[in-house]
């Protein structure tokens, strides 16, 4: 393998653009790893680590492009064409536009007094200054960046909320505000219901099933991930409460988080409990009963979290309904579980979604089946090698420690196929469990590598006398960029079962391993 690195003096693109780039790259021939990103400490250190840049030195003000590829030629073909790619200007369909954007937050705020929203999408390092520049010029931000400290983001909320401000993020992959996508984001329709969420997947599966379900959402805000730990305090969770209760568009609100610290939780339950607007909780990993009395309805998954959010909003009683496995999924699934060989025993989830991992999780674990991760819920082992799976095996491939130097599985869904490929090799594999999450921010061709991927992977295990299951969520909907139905359909042309919800899908994963762990029993 060859490495190639270049430096670009004094540049600057936003993450998600060099997110793109580094996405192109990786598609030229030849090409195995590929990334540019800003030359922050944090990122040169990662691309050393990496192997993809030896002997780097630059500055923070500057860009950095390194590439590894089959030979000197595919490397050098590579930065060319990066060289292009960071040259381009945005199309204007004006005609005649001159304009240039402003190159700071406080003279775009000069430009134009009414601006209220800034999104802060630069490298963690320099995240907080822009952020708290645009608070204290009257903004409300979303920091889409990660690796904020979190004392900076304590004090970047602080000043929001003393000045009745909102702060989403950092690392806060996912809002929807005023019907405007931004980040990785659903198209939805708008409507009665409201949502905050610390979890930027969780809140794409609930935004996408209130619009598949017919309904519409006012605003969907998010916090950021570590906004409901302890240190923070749930700052940005309360606030958008309080401005969803004040919304006269809002009749319902849905909260959706990973298992917030004890004392968080309870402080946001009990503001919960005051609220006028009904809520519906989703806590993942939470007993859905130690939910206080009041407006409070706790959901047991992200998918039931919006079905009763959607029942509220058309005046329906809100039941937690359990996942019913329907007779033609279990006549399938049943079927899988004959076909399998003796040795055929596992499952190996390979997650872009941190929360669709997450949930997958507790849905084996609800099954009696404990599993590894790289990300593990309590109770589950964690990996001592993300290369090498064992036993069950549960991965989110969208964390730090898989996309370091690399687009997150979302933008290149080809790790994500590579390590499906892996797993499927693997004897002792049962079933594949994946997630494809649409909408925009996300490839706008999510499953062409993965339906070759599952099309070769039938067919060797077909020939080796195996019988291997594909179990697939897709999370979007009908309104997305990338033809949810086309997806879909040609996934099931690859022999895919397709869930609706992920819940549902991991509910499928589970009860095939379920049974045959109890036909190794009775053997």
């Amino acid at each position: 393998m060859t490495t190639a690195h270049r430096v670009v003096a004094n540049a600057y693109k936003d993450s998600v653009a060099l997110l793109a780039i580094s996405s192109k790259l990786l598609a030229l021939d030849g090409i195995t790893a590929a990334s540019v990103v800003m030359a922050t400490p944090t990122n040169v250190e990662n691309l050393v680590d990496a192997g993809l840049a030896d002997g780097l030195r630059a500055s923070p003000s500057d860009l950095v492009v390194a590439v590894a590829g089959d030979g000197d030629a595919a490397c050098e073909a590579a930065l060319a064409a990066a060289g292009e790619l960071l040259a381009e200007r945005p199309a204007d369909d004006r005609e005649g536009a001159a304009e240039q954007p402003p190159p700071s937050i406080a003279l775009a705020a000069m430009r134009d007094p009414s601006l209220n929203l800034a999104l802060v999408s630069v490298p963690g390092d320099y995240a907080a200054a822009e952020a708290l520049k645009a608070v204290k010029l009257g903004m409300s931000v979303m920091i889409f960046s990660d690796n904020v400290p979190v004392a900076q983001e304590l004090e970047i909320k602080r000043a929001a909320d003393e000045r009745d401000l909102i702060v989403m993020g950092p690392d806060c992959g996912t809002a929807i505000v005023n019907g405007i996508p931004l980040g990785f984001a659903n198209v939805v329709r708008r409507g009665p219901i409201g949502v905050v969420g610390a979890s930027g997947t969780g809140t794409q599966e609930v935004t996408a099933r209130i619009h598949e379900l017919g309904s519409g959402v006012s605003q969907a805000i998010g916090t950021g991930g570590h906004d409901l730990t302890e240190a923070i305090g749930a700052i940005s969770m309360l606030r958008g409460m309080r401005w969803l209760e004040d919304d006269p568009d809002t009749t319902v609100v849905v909260l959706v988080s990973k298992p917030p610290h004890p004392s968080v939780a309870a402080r946001v339950l009990a503001q919960a409990a005051r609220m006028a607007t009904p809520v519906v909780s989703i806590f993942l990993g939470a007993d859905p009963g130690d939910a206080p009395a009041g407006g409070i309805l706790a959901a047991g998954s992200l998918a039931q979290a919006a079905d009763m959010a959607v029942a509220l909003a058309e005046g329906r009683p809100a039941e937690r309904v359990a996942l019913d496995m329907g007779d033609e999924a279990r006549t399938r699934l049943d079927d899988i579980v004959r076909g399998t060989a003796p040795e055929q025993r596992f499952v190996r989830g390979i997650f872009s979604g941190g929360t669709f991992c997450f949930e997958a999780q507790l849905v084996l674990r609800a099954g009696g089946l404990g599993a590894w991760s790289n990300t593990p819920v309590a109770g589950n082992s964690t990996l001592a090698d993300i290369a090498a799976s064992e036993e069950h095996t549960i991965l989110d491939m969208g964390d730090d420690a898989f996309t370091q130097g690399r687009p997150h599985p979302m933008i290149d869904p080809g790790p994500r196929d590579e390590r499906l490929a892996l797993e499927a090799a693997d004897p002792a594999v049962a079933v594949l469990l994946v997630d494809v999450v649409l909408g925009y921010g996300s490839t706008l061709d999510p499953v062409s590598g993965l339906v070759a991927v599952l099309e070769r992977a039938r067919s060797a295990a077909s020939d080796e006398g195996r019988r291997l299951a594909a179990i697939v969520h897709v999370c979007g909907t009908s309104a997305d960029p990338q033809d949810r139905a086309g997806v879909i359909a040609r996934l099931r042309g690859a022999g895919a079962l397709v869930a609706v919800t992920n819940a549902e899908a991991a509910s499928w994963a589970a009860y095939v391993a379920t049974e045959l762990a109890a036909r190794g029993a009775v053997a």
